[in-house]
Protein backbone atom coordinates (compact mmCIF):
# COMPACT_ATOMS: atom_id res chain seq x y z
CA UNK A 1 0.00 0.00 0.00
CA UNK A 2 1.25 3.47 -0.89
CA UNK A 3 1.88 5.86 2.01
CA UNK A 4 -0.67 8.27 0.56
CA UNK A 5 -3.34 5.55 0.74
CA UNK A 6 -2.31 4.57 4.26
CA UNK A 7 -2.50 8.25 5.23
CA UNK A 8 -6.14 8.35 4.15
CA UNK A 9 -6.82 5.50 6.58
CA UNK A 10 -4.89 7.35 9.28
CA UNK A 11 -7.05 10.45 8.77
CA UNK A 12 -10.09 8.25 9.35
CA UNK A 13 -8.50 6.47 12.33
CA UNK A 14 -5.94 9.00 13.66
CA UNK A 15 -4.69 7.04 16.66
CA UNK A 16 -1.62 4.82 16.39
CA UNK A 17 -0.72 2.06 18.82
CA UNK A 18 2.28 -0.27 18.99
CA UNK A 19 1.30 -2.10 22.18
CA UNK A 20 -1.85 -4.24 22.16
CA UNK A 21 -2.12 -3.87 25.93
CA UNK A 22 -2.85 -0.16 25.44
CA UNK A 23 -5.06 -0.57 22.39
CA UNK A 24 -8.30 1.42 22.11
CA UNK A 25 -11.23 0.89 19.78
CA UNK A 26 -10.43 2.29 16.34
CA UNK A 27 -6.66 2.43 16.74
CA UNK A 28 -4.32 1.42 13.93
CA UNK A 29 -1.91 -1.17 15.28
CA UNK A 30 1.67 -1.12 13.99
CA UNK A 31 3.27 -4.53 14.54
CA UNK A 32 6.78 -3.42 15.42
CA UNK A 33 9.39 -6.09 16.05
CA UNK A 34 12.61 -6.10 18.06
CA UNK A 35 15.38 -8.44 19.11
CA UNK A 36 13.16 -10.24 21.62
CA UNK A 37 9.64 -9.83 20.25
CA UNK A 38 7.63 -9.92 17.03
CA UNK A 39 4.66 -7.59 16.91
CA UNK A 40 3.26 -9.49 13.92
CA UNK A 41 2.20 -12.29 16.24
CA UNK A 42 -0.25 -9.89 17.91
CA UNK A 43 -1.88 -8.62 14.69
CA UNK A 44 -4.97 -10.80 14.94
CA UNK A 45 -5.29 -10.10 18.66
CA UNK A 46 -5.18 -6.37 17.92
CA UNK A 47 -8.09 -6.67 15.48
CA UNK A 48 -10.07 -8.70 18.00
CA UNK A 49 -9.44 -5.97 20.59
CA UNK A 50 -10.94 -3.34 18.31
CA UNK A 51 -8.10 -2.13 16.11
CA UNK A 52 -9.30 -0.75 12.77
CA UNK A 53 -6.23 -2.15 11.01
CA UNK A 54 -3.04 -4.03 11.78
CA UNK A 55 0.09 -3.02 9.86
CA UNK A 56 2.31 -6.09 9.43
CA UNK A 57 5.46 -7.04 7.50
CA UNK A 58 5.19 -10.85 7.49
CA UNK A 59 2.70 -12.32 5.00
CA UNK A 60 1.84 -15.35 7.13
CA UNK A 61 0.05 -13.07 9.58
CA UNK A 62 -2.28 -11.54 6.99
CA UNK A 63 -5.55 -13.14 8.07
CA UNK A 64 -7.91 -10.70 6.30
CA UNK A 65 -8.13 -7.38 4.47
CA UNK A 66 -7.72 -5.47 7.74
CA UNK A 67 -4.13 -6.69 7.98
CA UNK A 68 -2.10 -4.42 5.72
CA UNK A 69 1.18 -5.94 4.55
CA UNK A 70 4.16 -3.58 4.15
CA UNK A 71 7.86 -4.15 3.55
CA UNK A 72 8.92 -2.91 6.98
CA UNK A 73 6.59 -1.75 9.76
CA UNK A 74 9.07 0.67 11.36
CA UNK A 75 9.97 2.29 8.05
CA UNK A 76 6.28 2.62 7.25
CA UNK A 77 5.60 4.27 10.61
CA UNK A 78 8.36 6.78 9.98
CA UNK A 79 7.23 7.46 6.40
CA UNK A 80 3.66 7.96 7.58
CA UNK A 81 4.97 10.47 10.16
CA UNK A 82 6.87 12.26 7.37
CA UNK A 83 3.75 12.41 5.20
CA UNK A 84 1.78 13.87 8.13
CA UNK A 85 4.59 16.31 8.90
CA UNK A 86 4.50 17.71 5.34
CA UNK A 87 0.87 18.76 5.82
CA UNK A 88 1.95 21.40 8.38
CA UNK A 89 3.36 24.86 7.76
CA UNK A 90 4.14 25.70 11.38
CA UNK A 91 7.36 25.92 13.40
CA UNK A 92 8.73 22.49 14.34
CA UNK A 93 11.28 23.00 17.12
CA UNK A 94 13.73 20.12 17.58
CA UNK A 95 15.64 19.77 20.85
CA UNK A 96 18.66 17.57 21.48
CA UNK A 97 21.71 17.59 23.77
CA UNK A 98 23.54 15.55 26.37
CA UNK A 99 21.79 17.05 29.38
CA UNK A 100 18.62 19.02 29.97
CA UNK A 101 16.69 17.98 26.84
CA UNK A 102 13.48 17.05 28.62
CA UNK A 103 13.58 19.95 31.08
CA UNK A 104 14.16 22.34 28.19
CA UNK A 105 11.35 20.77 26.19
CA UNK A 106 8.94 21.10 29.11
CA UNK A 107 9.91 24.72 29.79
CA UNK A 108 9.62 25.72 26.13
CA UNK A 109 6.28 23.91 25.94
CA UNK A 110 5.02 25.69 29.06
CA UNK A 111 5.93 29.06 27.58
CA UNK A 112 4.52 28.49 24.09
CA UNK A 113 1.28 26.82 25.20
CA UNK A 114 0.45 29.91 27.26
CA UNK A 115 -0.26 31.73 23.97
CA UNK A 116 -0.46 29.07 21.27
CA UNK A 117 -1.87 25.60 20.56
CA UNK A 118 1.29 23.59 21.06
CA UNK A 119 2.11 19.88 20.83
CA UNK A 120 5.24 18.36 22.34
CA UNK A 121 6.95 15.04 22.91
CA UNK A 122 5.25 13.23 25.76
CA UNK A 123 7.56 12.05 28.53
CA UNK A 124 10.78 10.71 27.07
CA UNK A 125 9.48 9.35 23.73
CA UNK A 126 12.50 10.70 21.91
CA UNK A 127 13.76 7.76 19.85
CA UNK A 128 13.14 6.16 16.43
CA UNK A 129 9.73 4.94 17.57
CA UNK A 130 8.68 7.71 19.94
CA UNK A 131 9.44 10.55 17.53
CA UNK A 132 7.19 9.35 14.68
CA UNK A 133 4.46 8.53 17.21
CA UNK A 134 4.78 12.07 18.56
CA UNK A 135 4.43 13.57 15.07
CA UNK A 136 1.35 11.43 14.39
CA UNK A 137 -0.32 12.78 17.54
CA UNK A 138 -0.13 16.35 16.27
CA UNK A 139 -3.54 17.58 15.16
CA UNK A 140 -4.18 20.14 12.46
CA UNK A 141 -5.11 22.81 14.97
CA UNK A 142 -1.43 22.95 15.97
CA UNK A 143 0.40 26.26 15.91
CA UNK A 144 3.71 24.86 17.25
CA UNK A 145 5.33 21.46 17.60
CA UNK A 146 8.24 20.61 19.91
CA UNK A 147 10.13 17.41 19.21
CA UNK A 148 12.72 16.02 21.62
CA UNK A 149 15.49 13.95 20.02
CA UNK A 150 17.62 11.55 22.02
CA UNK A 151 20.63 9.82 20.53
CA UNK A 152 23.43 7.48 21.56
CA UNK A 153 25.34 7.20 18.28
CA UNK A 154 26.24 9.24 15.23
CA UNK A 155 23.82 9.60 12.30
CA UNK A 156 20.84 9.11 14.66
CA UNK A 157 19.86 12.79 14.84
CA UNK A 158 20.41 13.03 11.09
CA UNK A 159 17.92 10.20 10.55
CA UNK A 160 15.30 11.90 12.74
CA UNK A 161 15.62 15.19 10.89
CA UNK A 162 14.58 13.45 7.67
CA UNK A 163 11.02 13.01 8.92
CA UNK A 164 10.79 15.72 11.59
CA UNK A 165 11.93 18.40 9.12
CA UNK A 166 12.66 20.87 11.93
CA UNK A 167 12.44 24.58 11.18
CA UNK A 168 14.08 25.55 14.48
CA UNK A 169 16.61 23.77 16.67
CA UNK A 170 18.13 23.75 20.14
CA UNK A 171 21.24 21.86 21.23
CA UNK A 172 21.32 22.20 25.00
CA UNK A 173 24.95 21.07 25.32
CA UNK A 174 27.39 18.34 24.31
CA UNK A 175 28.66 16.61 27.44
CA UNK A 176 30.02 13.24 28.42
CA UNK A 177 26.91 11.19 27.69
CA UNK A 178 26.65 7.92 25.71
CA UNK A 179 30.39 8.10 25.19
CA UNK A 180 30.54 4.43 24.29
CA UNK A 181 28.15 4.81 21.36
CA UNK A 182 29.41 8.17 20.12
CA UNK A 183 33.09 7.24 20.38
CA UNK A 184 34.21 10.05 22.70
CA UNK A 185 33.39 13.71 23.30
CA UNK A 186 34.19 14.77 19.73
CA UNK A 187 31.78 12.10 18.57
CA UNK A 188 29.09 13.53 20.84
CA UNK A 189 29.54 16.97 19.26
CA UNK A 190 29.44 15.54 15.78
CA UNK A 191 26.32 13.50 16.55
CA UNK A 192 24.39 16.28 18.25
CA UNK A 193 25.65 18.71 15.62
CA UNK A 194 23.68 16.82 12.98
CA UNK A 195 20.73 19.01 14.00
CA UNK A 196 22.75 22.12 13.19
CA UNK A 197 23.82 20.51 9.91
CA UNK A 198 20.21 20.02 8.84
CA UNK A 199 19.20 23.55 9.79
CA UNK A 200 22.27 25.00 8.08
CA UNK A 201 21.34 23.20 4.85
CA UNK A 202 17.66 24.17 5.06
CA UNK A 203 18.22 27.77 6.20
CA UNK A 204 16.49 27.11 9.50
CA UNK A 205 16.87 28.93 12.82
CA UNK A 206 18.72 27.90 15.96
CA UNK A 207 18.53 29.09 19.54
CA UNK A 208 22.18 29.20 20.64
CA UNK A 209 23.64 29.06 24.14
CA UNK A 210 26.32 31.73 23.71
CA UNK A 211 28.03 30.69 26.95
CA UNK A 212 29.28 27.49 25.28
CA UNK A 213 32.16 28.24 22.93
CA UNK A 214 31.93 24.86 21.21
CA UNK A 215 28.30 25.50 20.25
CA UNK A 216 29.32 28.84 18.75
CA UNK A 217 31.97 27.02 16.74
CA UNK A 218 29.51 24.29 15.70
CA UNK A 219 26.96 26.89 14.57
CA UNK A 220 29.23 28.55 12.01
CA UNK A 221 27.51 28.92 8.65
CA UNK A 222 24.03 29.13 10.14
CA UNK A 223 22.58 32.53 9.30
CA UNK A 224 19.50 32.57 11.54
CA UNK A 225 20.66 32.55 15.17
CA UNK A 226 18.89 33.75 18.31
CA UNK A 227 21.30 33.66 21.24
CA UNK A 228 20.83 33.42 24.99
CA UNK A 229 23.16 33.22 27.97
CA UNK A 230 24.87 35.15 30.72
CA UNK A 231 26.79 37.47 28.38
CA UNK A 232 26.98 38.63 24.77
CA UNK A 233 23.57 37.33 23.72
CA UNK A 234 20.24 38.50 22.38
CA UNK A 235 18.66 37.45 25.67
CA UNK A 236 20.84 37.83 28.75
CA UNK A 237 20.07 36.66 32.26
CA UNK A 238 21.71 36.29 35.61
CA UNK A 239 21.26 33.25 37.82
CA UNK A 240 20.76 33.61 41.56
CA UNK A 241 19.82 30.99 44.11
CA UNK A 242 16.94 31.20 46.57
CA UNK A 243 17.90 28.30 48.81
CA UNK A 244 18.08 25.37 46.40
CA UNK A 245 15.82 27.02 43.81
CA UNK A 246 16.97 28.93 40.75
CA UNK A 247 15.90 32.50 40.09
CA UNK A 248 16.59 34.45 36.91
CA UNK A 249 17.08 38.19 36.59
CA UNK A 250 16.72 39.40 33.01
CA UNK A 251 15.65 42.39 30.93
CA UNK A 252 12.78 41.88 28.50
CA UNK A 253 11.49 44.75 26.38
CA UNK A 254 13.65 47.16 28.39
CA UNK A 255 12.01 46.06 31.64
CA UNK A 256 13.88 44.34 34.48
CA UNK A 257 12.19 41.01 35.19
CA UNK A 258 12.81 38.61 38.09
CA UNK A 259 11.61 35.07 37.46
CA UNK A 260 11.31 32.54 40.27
CA UNK A 261 11.41 28.86 39.42
CA UNK A 262 10.76 25.49 41.03
CA UNK A 263 13.97 24.18 39.48
CA UNK A 264 16.74 22.91 41.71
CA UNK A 265 20.25 23.98 40.78
CA UNK A 266 21.99 26.73 38.86
CA UNK A 267 22.68 24.19 36.09
CA UNK A 268 19.07 24.77 34.96
CA UNK A 269 19.94 28.38 34.01
CA UNK A 270 20.38 27.72 30.26
CA UNK A 271 17.19 25.64 30.17
CA UNK A 272 15.20 28.59 31.49
CA UNK A 273 16.99 31.12 29.30
CA UNK A 274 16.25 29.26 26.07
CA UNK A 275 12.57 29.07 27.05
CA UNK A 276 12.64 32.84 27.53
CA UNK A 277 14.38 33.30 24.16
CA UNK A 278 11.88 31.08 22.34
CA UNK A 279 8.94 32.83 23.96
CA UNK A 280 10.23 36.29 23.13
CA UNK A 281 11.12 35.33 19.55
CA UNK A 282 7.60 34.07 18.92
CA UNK A 283 5.87 36.99 20.59
CA UNK A 284 4.67 35.41 23.83
CA UNK A 285 3.63 38.07 26.34
CA UNK A 286 6.38 38.79 28.88
CA UNK A 287 4.08 38.23 31.85
CA UNK A 288 2.95 34.93 30.35
CA UNK A 289 6.58 33.83 29.98
CA UNK A 290 7.25 34.71 33.60
CA UNK A 291 4.15 32.88 34.84
CA UNK A 292 4.76 29.80 32.68
CA UNK A 293 8.31 29.37 34.01
CA UNK A 294 7.38 30.18 37.61
CA UNK A 295 4.56 27.62 37.69
CA UNK A 296 6.45 24.78 35.96
CA UNK A 297 7.30 21.97 38.38
CA UNK A 298 9.66 19.19 37.29
CA UNK A 299 8.58 15.59 37.70
CA UNK A 300 9.64 12.08 36.71
CA UNK A 301 12.75 12.10 38.91
CA UNK A 302 14.28 15.16 37.25
CA UNK A 303 15.62 17.68 39.79
CA UNK A 304 12.58 17.21 41.98
CA UNK A 305 12.48 18.79 45.44
CA UNK A 306 10.66 16.45 47.80
CA UNK A 307 10.04 16.15 51.51
CA UNK A 308 9.65 12.82 53.28
CA UNK A 309 9.36 12.80 57.03
CA UNK A 310 12.09 15.01 58.45
CA UNK A 311 14.21 14.77 55.29
CA UNK A 312 14.47 17.04 52.25
CA UNK A 313 15.35 15.28 49.02
CA UNK A 314 16.62 16.29 45.59
CA UNK A 315 15.55 13.41 43.35
CA UNK A 316 17.51 13.56 40.10
CA UNK A 317 17.62 9.89 39.23
CA UNK A 318 16.22 9.81 35.72
CA UNK A 319 19.67 9.73 34.19
CA UNK A 320 23.29 10.64 34.79
CA UNK A 321 26.56 11.16 32.99
CA UNK A 322 29.84 12.76 34.12
CA UNK A 323 28.73 16.26 33.10
CA UNK A 324 25.35 16.20 34.82
CA UNK A 325 26.69 14.31 37.84
CA UNK A 326 29.42 16.89 38.44
CA UNK A 327 26.94 19.76 38.11
CA UNK A 328 24.47 18.17 40.53
CA UNK A 329 27.07 17.35 43.17
CA UNK A 330 28.75 20.77 43.04
CA UNK A 331 25.37 22.49 43.22
CA UNK A 332 24.42 20.35 46.21
CA UNK A 333 27.77 21.01 47.90
CA UNK A 334 27.25 24.77 47.56
CA UNK A 335 23.63 24.74 48.72
CA UNK A 336 22.94 26.04 52.21
CA UNK A 337 21.38 22.83 53.50
CA UNK A 338 21.91 20.87 56.73
CA UNK A 339 23.25 17.32 57.06
CA UNK A 340 23.98 16.57 53.42
CA UNK A 341 23.75 12.95 52.28
CA UNK A 342 24.69 11.55 48.87
CA UNK A 343 23.05 8.47 47.37
CA UNK A 344 24.85 8.06 44.04
CA UNK A 345 24.32 5.37 41.38
CA UNK A 346 26.67 4.28 38.64
CA UNK A 347 26.82 5.94 35.22
CA UNK A 348 26.07 3.77 32.19
CA UNK A 349 27.38 3.73 28.60
CA UNK A 350 30.81 5.03 29.55
CA UNK A 351 32.68 2.39 27.53
CA UNK A 352 36.43 2.38 28.02
CA UNK A 353 36.15 5.56 30.12
CA UNK A 354 34.00 3.89 32.78
CA UNK A 355 36.70 3.28 35.41
CA UNK A 356 38.35 6.68 35.02
CA UNK A 357 35.05 8.61 35.06
CA UNK A 358 33.89 6.88 38.24
CA UNK A 359 37.31 7.37 39.84
CA UNK A 360 37.07 11.11 39.11
CA UNK A 361 33.54 11.15 40.48
CA UNK A 362 34.65 9.60 43.78
CA UNK A 363 37.49 12.13 43.97
CA UNK A 364 34.98 14.94 43.44
CA UNK A 365 32.82 13.58 46.24
CA UNK A 366 35.86 13.32 48.51
CA UNK A 367 36.64 17.01 47.99
CA UNK A 368 33.54 17.99 49.99
CA UNK A 369 32.10 17.21 53.40
CA UNK A 370 29.06 14.97 53.66
CA UNK A 371 27.16 13.46 56.53
CA UNK A 372 26.97 10.18 54.65
CA UNK A 373 27.65 8.75 51.19
CA UNK A 374 26.17 5.62 49.57
CA UNK A 375 27.48 4.40 46.21
CA UNK A 376 25.47 1.88 44.19
CA UNK A 377 26.45 -0.21 41.17
CA UNK A 378 29.24 -2.42 39.88
CA UNK A 379 30.87 0.68 38.38
CA UNK A 380 32.06 1.69 41.87
CA UNK A 381 33.48 -1.71 42.75
CA UNK A 382 37.10 -1.12 43.84
CA UNK A 383 36.56 2.61 43.27
CA UNK A 384 34.34 3.39 46.25
CA UNK A 385 36.82 5.53 48.15
CA UNK A 386 36.00 3.80 51.45
CA UNK A 387 32.38 5.00 51.20
CA UNK A 388 29.50 2.60 51.73
CA UNK A 389 29.11 0.59 48.54
CA UNK A 390 26.33 -1.72 47.34
CA UNK A 391 26.17 -3.74 44.17
CA UNK A 392 22.43 -3.21 43.72
CA UNK A 393 19.89 -0.63 44.80
CA UNK A 394 17.99 -3.34 46.69
CA UNK A 395 21.06 -4.00 48.83
CA UNK A 396 21.29 -0.26 49.49
CA UNK A 397 17.60 -0.22 50.46
CA UNK A 398 18.22 -2.91 53.07
CA UNK A 399 20.98 -0.79 54.58
CA UNK A 400 18.92 2.40 54.59
CA UNK A 401 16.02 0.63 56.31
CA UNK A 402 18.33 -0.09 59.23
CA UNK A 403 20.00 3.35 59.17
CA UNK A 404 17.24 5.82 58.34
CA UNK A 405 18.47 9.41 57.92
CA UNK A 406 16.88 12.04 60.15
CA UNK A 407 16.69 15.80 59.48
CA UNK A 408 18.93 15.27 56.46
CA UNK A 409 19.24 16.76 52.98
CA UNK A 410 19.63 13.97 50.44
CA UNK A 411 20.73 14.06 46.80
CA UNK A 412 19.66 10.93 44.88
CA UNK A 413 21.25 10.66 41.44
CA UNK A 414 22.25 7.91 39.04
CA UNK A 415 21.73 6.51 35.57
CA UNK A 416 18.36 5.06 34.60
CA UNK A 417 19.66 1.51 34.80
CA UNK A 418 20.65 1.89 38.45
CA UNK A 419 17.06 2.76 39.50
CA UNK A 420 18.14 4.98 42.39
CA UNK A 421 14.57 6.29 42.81
CA UNK A 422 13.74 2.97 44.50
CA UNK A 423 15.55 4.29 47.58
CA UNK A 424 12.87 6.93 47.95
CA UNK A 425 10.37 4.27 48.89
CA UNK A 426 12.38 3.27 51.93
CA UNK A 427 12.06 6.67 53.58
CA UNK A 428 9.12 7.18 55.95
CA UNK A 429 6.48 9.75 55.03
Amino acid sequence: MEISELYKLYLKYPSIQTDTRKLKQGDIYFALSGNNFDGNTFAAQALEAGAAYSIIDKPEYKINEFCILVNNVLDTLQQLALFHRTTFAIPFIAITGSNGKTSTKELVYSVLKSNYITYATEGNLNNHIGIPLTILKIKHDAQFAIIEMGANHQKEIESYCKYVLPTHGIITNCGKAHIEGFGGEDGVKKGKGELYDFLRDTHGTIFLNSDLEYLIEMSKGITNIISYGANNADYIGKATMNGVFLEIDTKLKKEEIAIKTNLVGEYNFPNVMVAIAVGMHFGVDVLDIKKAIATYKPDNSRSQWLKKGSNNIILDAYNANPTSMKAAILNFADAKLPNKVLWIGGMKEMGKDEANEHKELVELIAAHDWQDVLLVGQEFNKLNGNYKWFLTVNEACNYVKEHLPINSSILIKGSRGTKMEVLLGVLPE
